[in-house]
């Protein structure tokens, strides 16, 4: 538990499961690609085709108060798109 954080579930990545068997999941900064591949298979069960990371940069935010400007920023994180093989899926609603 301590690669995968939480699944993406977007319309966007929903389409793309139910198209091209890919699932997204946010993980740990410094979780390689052979790493999210075995956590995954062995959390879920399913083969695991290929791996896809990207790193995002968090973003500035500003906002406008009585006692002048905010400025933050958003936490910074990485994505991990995870092919399935052909016959497998993953169901994250099943036990709601």
């Amino acid at each position: 538990m301590e690669i995968i954080m939480k699944p993406v579930l977007t319309e966007k990545m929903t389409a793309l499961t139910e198209k091209q068997h890919k699932v997204a999941f946010l993980v740990a900064k410094n979780a390689n690609k052979i790493e999210i591949k075995k956590a995954v298979e062995a959390m879920y069960g399913v083969n695991v085709q290929a791996v896809n990371t990207q790193r995002y940069q968090g973003k500035v935010k500003s906002r406008y108060t009585r006692a002048g400007v905010i400025k933050g920023r958003t936490n910074s994180y990485k994505k991990a798109i995870v092919t399935l093989a052909e016959g497998d899926s993953i169901d994250f609603f099943s036990n709601i």
